[in-house]
């Protein structure tokens, strides 16, 4: 007869590990020492040279450096503490410096504003007066006198998150970047362009262009007769506010904004406007024209 199977296993088998996966880290965790340091450590507490100086002459040798080392530390914190009083004191001394010259120089472009305007004046007077009977209009078409009518506003300013790229048309001049903002060249052919479609007076931001005035670049900056304009750009121009606008936008420097609007995100809006005033120019330099004398014997 058969006899049944003996059953051999007498205990169930040890659940595995949780961490048996990471027997590597499981390793390091409990010999975190390496077992070169553990032996050089044995053979120190064997020698009876582990632990602290048990000789005289090692406590005081610890002692002193440990006296030295506070010493240092105690001096350095002392000295720093004695130091930032002065450099506050001269830091100050620099923000007053600095706080005083830029009042001074404030003080030097109110004094010059005002001379500028002194001059601009009397200038303006001396050409009425030398005018004779055209000098009302002398005095308007040279820009030594405000003015008002209907006419064109052309707002144009930059494009939205304007930065840094490569050239390209419309602006075809080499190291003329493009890079969404309006330069001073954008500028001078949108004011060509008013001036060719019939503009009889043109101001940009409140400055009143004569026939010598200059647009130029100071960086990013466009200046009118050296003045920084802040964009956005408030073009105002005089003249028949009917064919004003349209022979501008149908002339090739209206076609230019166009494609500026268009390719660069160059922003701009223009609509006809009633009672516009533009004020007269703040100096007028003239350089070489000079008062013609009356001939001798002329009644």
């Amino acid at each position: 007869m058969s006899q049944p199977p003996h059953n051999r296993s007498s205990a169930p088998a040890p659940p595995a590990r949780p961490d048996a996966s990471m027997s590597l880290l499981t390793h390091v965790m409990d010999h975190s020492l390496d077992e070169g340091y553990a032996e050089a450590s044995a053979r120190r507490e064997a020698d009876g040279t582990a632990g602290l100086p048990r000789n005289l002459k090692a406590k005081l040798a610890l002692a002193g450096g440990l006296v030295l080392a506070a010493m240092v530390v105690t001096l350095g914190a002392a000295q720093a503490r004695v130091a930032a009083p002065v450099l506050a004191k001269e830091r100050q001394e620099l923000i007053d410096r600095v706080q005083r010259a830029d009042e001074h120089a404030d003080g030097l472009e109110r004094d010059i504003e005002r001379l500028r305007e002194n001059v601009a004046s009397r200038q303006r007077e001396a050409l009425k007066q030398h005018g004779g009977d055209q000098g009302q209009l002398v005095a308007l078409l040279s820009g030594a006198t405000e003015v008002q009518g209907p006419g064109l506003k052309l707002v144009v300013d930059d494009a939205k998150g304007s930065s840094s790229g490569g050239g390209g048309k419309p602006r075809e001049n080499a190291g003329f970047s493009d890079t969404g903002r309006l330069r001073d060249r954008d500028m001078q052919k949108i004011v060509n362009g008013l001036w060719q479609s019939g503009a009889e007076a043109i101001s940009i931001n409140g400055q009143r262009l004569t026939a010598l005035s200059a647009i130029r670049a100071a960086g990013d900056a466009i200046l009118v007769d050296n003045r920084p304009l802040v964009p956005p750009y408030e073009v105002l121009a005089l003249g028949d506010k009917k064919r004003l606008g349209t022979a501008f936008q149908d002339s090739a420097d209206g076609q230019y904004l166009h494609a500026l609007q268009e390719n660069y995100g160059i922003r701009a809006t223009s609509s006809p406007a009633d009672g516009l005033r533009l004020p007269a120019a703040s100096s007028l330099t003239v350089r070489t024209a000079t008062a013609e004398e009356p001939k001798k014997g002329a009644s």
